[in-house]
Formats: C-alpha cells, sequence, structure tokens
C-alpha cells in the first residue's frame, strides 16, 4: 500500500518540469525532498526559509539533511517581524507566517524558472485541530504530494526509514513563535531568549520538548519519557541559573508535560490552555 503511494507521488512529480520544495529539514519536507530528488535530479531544489523564528540548529539540521539527500539547496531570508498581523500573534498566526513563507519560496522558485513549489503537508495534518497554516498552502496553490496521494504522518516516517533519512524519527519542530502565548506579541527579543533557553535543553540532550514564554515566565515542558532528567537536582540548577540569564523573571517546569499547542487556540470542544490558570503543582525554579 505505501510502496503504491510512493510510487504515485514519485511518477506525478516526474511529470513537472521543475520543483522547488519548501524545505525545513524536518521528516515531511525531507522525504517529499528525496521524492523530488528521485524523479527530478537535478530540476529539483530544496530551499529553507531563514528568519528569526528558525532556530540556528534547525538550519543546520537543513543544510546537513539536504547533503545526505544529495539534493541542491538553496536558502531564502525574510521577516515575519515585518508583518503587523505576524507580530500581533491573533489565531491566525500560523496563517500569516506560512503565506509570508510560501510567497518566499515562490518568488525565489520564479527567479529560478520553477513553477511548482512542494510543501511537506501530509494525510494526517488536515484533521488535526486548528490548523490555519493549512489555509495559505491551499490559497497559493502550494503542491502537496503527501496529501495529495493520502500519505500520513506514520507512512512518512515509513518512507524516511527506507530512504534511510537521519530524521526519521524526528519530533515534529514548530518554529519559535509558537512557544508565545496567542494575544502576546512576537518580538526578536523573546525569540531570541526562546531559542536560547531551548539550546540548553537540546544541550542536555533532550529530544521533544518546548521552552514557553508567557512575558518572563519560562514554562519548560519535556516528554513524559524525559520527565525524570527535567527534575534532576543538577538540570535544575542549570535550568535556575542560565535561563535566568536569558532575561526570564522565573522558570517552571510543567508537570503536565510535553504538549503540542499548549499555547495556541485548541479544538472548539477543549478550553483555550494559553488562558487557563497555571497548575498548583506545577514545579517552580524561582530565579531570585
Amino acid at each position: 500500500m505505501v510502496e503504491d503511494k510512493l510510487a504515485g507521488a514519485r511518477a506525478d512529480l516526474a511529470e513537472r518540469d521543475g520543483v522547488l520544495v519548501a524545505f525545513s529539514g524536518g521528516v515531511d519536507s525531507s522525504v517529499v525532498a528525496a521524492l523530488a530528488d528521485d524523479a527530478l535530479g537535478d530540476d529539483a531544489v530544496a530551499c529553507t526559509a531563514k528568519s528569526e523564528t528558525l532556530p540556528a540548529e534547525e538550519l543546520d539540521d537543513a543544510r546537513r539533511v539536504a547533503e545526505e539527500i544529495g539534493i541542491r539547496h538553496e536558502i531564502v531570508e525574510f521577516s515575519e517581524l515585518d508583518s503587523d498581523a505576524f507580530v500581533r500573534n491573533d489565531d491566525q498566526r500560523c496563517y500569516h507566517c506560512r503565506s509570508m513563507r510560501l510567497s518566499a519560496m515562490f518568488d525565489h522558485a520564479e527567479k529560478l524558472g520553477i513553477d511548482v513549489v512542494c510543501d511537506g503537508t501530509n494525510a494526517s495534518d488536515v484533521g488535526e485541530g486548528h490548523r490555519p497554516g493549512l489555509q495559505a498552502v491551499d490559497e497559493l496553490d502550494a503542491y502537496s504530494p503527501l496529501l495529495e496521494h493520502d500519505i500520513t504522518k506514520e507512512e512518512v516516517r515509513e518512507i524516511a526509514r527506507e530512504y534511510d533519512i537521519s530524521v526519521a524519527e524526528k519530533p515534529s519542530m514548530a518554529c519559535l513563535s509558537s512557544r508565545i502565548p496567542t494575544g502576546l506579541e512576537v518580538t526578536e527579543d523573546r525569540l531570541s531568549r526562546i531559542e536560547k533557553a531551548e539550546r540548553l535543553l537540546r544541550t542536555w540532550g533532550f529530544e521533544q520538548f518546548r521552552v514557553r514564554d508567557h512575558d518572563g515566565l519560562a514554562r519548560i515542558e519535556v516528554s513524559e519519557e524525559e520527565m525524570d532528567v527535567a527534575l534532576d537536582p543538577d538540570f535544575v540548577r542549570a535550568a535556575r541559573d542560565h535561563i535566568a540569564d536569558l532575561g526570564f523573571d522565573h522558570v517552571t517546569l510543567d508537570l503536565h508535560g510535553y504538549q503540542t499547542g499548549s499555547v495556541s487556540p485548541a479544538d472548539a470542544d477543549e478550553p483555550d490552555p494559553s488562558v487557563v490558570a497555571p497548575d498548583p503543582l506545577d514545579a517552580e525554579y524561582p530565579t531570585d
């Protein structure tokens, strides 16, 4: 079944004169890049959009994975902070971000004489709650081969393993602005301190994590499997001392663990986590 979908996606891409893949270096866009490279060779280009919301480590990962795949890789630069609508950080922030990011891709594709821009939207994305970014994909008419051929997230990882892509098991990594609660402005200072705080967690070996910036309070989320490490006294001291130095007033560990979109609008039948009062059982690492 997966092989049939894979063959269909590859054949579809082969019919194009050339494609530019919006490439983050995550597993979805990496599979699309590998398929495009297979189908089109030198007529396929992977392109990464560099902005304040992209962690430096993710850009390094994108460069490495593109080289691993063997696809030509280019970088375009833009700033979401130029958009007042994005900075305002309402429930359409992802729409504004994806619109700007994809527009930068289409502009670059035009310079290269390429008509088709592909993205990594997969079949599992469509049913996942509040996803305004998908509206931008539809409006700009980006081509989503994984979605078009009904390839789910689980199947994406299976294909990545077949291609021996190193990020086959890489957890999803949303842009840094997703760490800022809806309604709180996105600023360069906030993005910078979030990036530096998450670099500390990455240095400690955490794999699935977020540092949420509640206007001066850093709320650390880690996966349930990594909670023991987060509760280790040595890490507590490191988090308290080093994250405080980045400009946070307090540092907390959320005992609920990592939750996708925990500061973004939730599904209609669930309360918005960004406005729920803090759990009194959250472990706080005071910085004073």
